[in-house]
């Protein structure tokens, strides 16, 4: 058996971003890694896929983007080198190709059994993150068997997948960047949209996220919203990182030809089942965006830079067209359904009792009930940014100034 202080388990932007603050305060530590540094950005992504934040956003602790294109937005190789040079910085001690088979108690700490040896730490971080397994609906075994279901972790590229036209199912960024990604392609391609967060790329001469930053929206914290847990359902806005900065949007998707449709809700004898919610879906997006680009316009004035930088600009509206209650899909010619519609998270080797009953960790900003045991990497944990690459290394901190308090290590 091995012993070290603590032991993380996962080795991407999370892992590595706590890896790198317990380093500086001179705590033993392990990184298990399932495969290299970065996987899931390796192997679960498709090939377009570059970061929705531009680069200067790519913040960690102790490393930044220091490149010629700062305003530009990551690839996702891009993004893996950005991961590995990060982790060389601070010789990370990650140990790669470890797969994680158990987390239990173990007196005042835990034992972790992995593929290759037994861990014992006084504290445990589960840095695994928020986008861990795609969330399918039960009733996607319904549909035919001719057609090909694939989920974003699966997809790669429009050339893997069958001939003839496809259903996205989901409208967040993801959704959006596959429906115009498979349009392009010469494919017939139907969006289902439920919920989702329209955001334009640019707003008054700035990438919206620089005013997002500037004006504190992504640093808002628990404490600072009416409703956590709503706010921690909310999917990811609808951005692109194309370097033309374009908007992509449910209008620019329909003026590229791709059919819009309400939330699917079912799948029955082949047909695909359709809520008439596509009105009322795009009318609360709007309401969302307003209050955004409002919030931006106060942060101008407070900052005395209206004369500055232009005008507010008024959001084209989205015309919503008349959708059909259902799909047939053989008669439409639908050979690919594209499952984008979010993910949940999988813990079958944390034997530790801190899971409710959708089977997600309890936790009150990565504590959770179980002393020395953490999660870090999750939507809203802390600051609305928590996920996001730019957005862990303040939560890795925090989390990790609770632990040494909880040992009685002076925080560096």
């Amino acid at each position: 058996m091995k012993r070290t202080d603590v032991v993380v388990v996962g080795g991407g932007q999370a892992g590595l971003a706590v890896s790198r603050v317990l380093s500086d305060r001179a705590f033993d530590h392990v990184v298990l890694e399932r495969g290299r540094v970065g996987e899931r950005w390796r192997s679960e992504r498709w090939d377009s896929l570059r970061l929705l934040t531009p680069r200067w956003q790519a913040r960690l602790p102790g490393w930044s983007y220091r490149g010629p294109d700062a305003d530009g937005y990551m690839s996702r190789d891009e993004l893996v080198a950005y991961l590995e040079a990060y982790a060389r910085s601070f010789a990370a001690p990650v140990e790669g190709g470890v797969t994680v088979e158990r987390v239990e108690r173990d007196g005042a700490g835990y034992r972790v059994t992995t593929n290759r040896e037994i861990w014992q730490a006084g504290s445990v971080v589960i840095a695994t993150g928020h986008a861990d397994r795609p969330a399918v609906p039960a009733f996607a075994s319904r549909l035919p068997v001719d057609v090909a279901q694939v989920v974003p972790t699966r997809y790669r590229n429009p050339g893997a997948l069958p001939e003839g036209g496809a259903l996205v199912v989901g409208a967040s960024a993801t959704g959006v960047q596959l429906a115009a990604e498979l349009h392009r392609s010469g494919r017939r391609v139907t969006l289902a949209v439920g919920r989702h967060l329209r955001l334009p790329r640019v707003y008054r001469g700035r990438d919206v996220m620089a005013w997002l930053d500037a004006a504190g929206v992504l640093d808002e914290t628990a404490a600072d919203v009416a409703d956590l847990e709503a706010a921690r359902r909310q999917t990811s806005p609808q951005l692109l990182g194309a370097p033309d900065r374009r908007t992509l949007d449910l209008g620019a998707l329909r003026d590229l030809g791709v059919r819009l449709v309400g939330r699917v809700s079912d799948v029955r004898d082949g047909r695909v089942l359709l809520a008439r919610d596509l009105r009322r879906n795009v009318a609360a997006s709007e309401v969302r965006l307003e209050r955004l680009l409002r919030r931006i316009d106060a942060y101008v004035e407070r900052s005395g830079q209206s004369g500055v930088v232009p005008a507010p600009e008024a959001a084209r509206p989205i015309l919503v067209p008349s959708t059909p209650a259902s799909l047939d899909l053989r008669a439409e010619g639908i050979r690919t359904v594209v499952w984008a519609t979010g993910y949940r998270r999988s813990y079958p080797w944390l034997h530790v009792p801190v899971l409710d009953a959708r089977g997600e960790i309890r936790h009150d900003g990565g504590v959770t009930p179980a002393p020395g045991l953490y999660v870090l990497g999750l939507q809203f944990l802390r600051r609305r940014k928590s996920s996001w690459i730019d957005g862990v290394g303040a939560d890795a901190v925090e989390i990790v100034d609770h632990l040494a308090r909880r040992i009685g290590r002076r925080a560096a």
